[in-house]
């Protein structure tokens, strides 16, 4: 489904990403860990092409991308949830739903796919009236998730859906991203609670300096050395 091929990302003179490799198969849920300044949010915005790459390819649905705007890029089917989220506070959650929707294939099928968010996220709907700026932050995440979902995406970059919010909330959040793992969406997610997205990943791979230091999949990237000691804590 995703194909990134030796990529170099420079933010000006700073080159952030070296020639990085990964890829995402359909409905394959993929998780990048690594320190602050690994390069894993650079990489998101890479693929959805806010910071496109100088040097190598990036494919989607055997589609080249990587010279694409990323508003045709979201229009092909990749979903992209910042870091905290960021629905619109002065929105009613309904409002920011809507919004999601706004290419032409999600506006067509928009009470459709509200009601599948709804029944995804029972918690929305019960807040549907409700000002995005008076939830909580682990309904704001909630709703920039959900947000995502309304564009019918086939692809759902999340960028450290965890930030910020406390342990209680953060094993509700993961739980709402194994909803959506099981209703079939690719997800490409990048994290520093490693313990918590291993538990729900297929394949990982670990980011440090820009490159990829390590990558397989689940069980196997979980029992090297480099991971248990600085990410999962063993």
């Amino acid at each position: 489904m995703l194909e990134v091929e030796r990529i170099d990302v420079f933010y000006g003179e700073f080159q952030a990403i070296f020639g990085l490799d990964l890829n995402v198969k359909e409905s394959e849920t993929v998780i990048a860990v690594g320190p602050n300044g690994a390069g894993k949010s650079t990489l998101l915005k890479a693929i959805t092409g806010v910071q496109p790459p100088k040097r190598g390819r990036i494919t989607f649905m055997g589609r080249s991308i990587e010279k694409l705007p990323a508003h045709t890029i979201v229009e092909l089917g990749i979903a992209h949830v910042p870091e905290g989220g960021k629905p619109f506070p002065h929105l009613t959650v309904f409002e920011n739903l809507k919004i999601g929707s706004f290419i032409r294939r999600a506006r067509i099928d928009f009470k459709e796919v509200l009601e599948q968010v709804y029944h995804l996220f029972p918690r929305l709907h019960e807040r549907h009236r409700q000002l995005a700026d008076t939830l909580s932050g682990g309904e704001r995440q909630m709703l920039a998730i959900a947000r995502s979902l309304m564009s019918r995406p086939k692809l759902i970059l999340l960028d450290e859906p965890s930030s910020g919010l406390a342990p209680m909330v953060v094993s509700m959040l993961f739980e709402f991203v194994r909803k959506i793992k099981s209703e079939g969406y690719a997800i490409l997610m990048v994290e520093q609670n490693a313990r918590k997205a291993l538990q729900l990943c297929d394949r990982a791979y670990l980011l440090e300096s820009g490159k990829v230091r390590l990558e397989g999949e689940r069980d196997s990237f979980s029992q090297e050395a480099p991971v248990r000691q600085a990410y999962i804590g063993i």
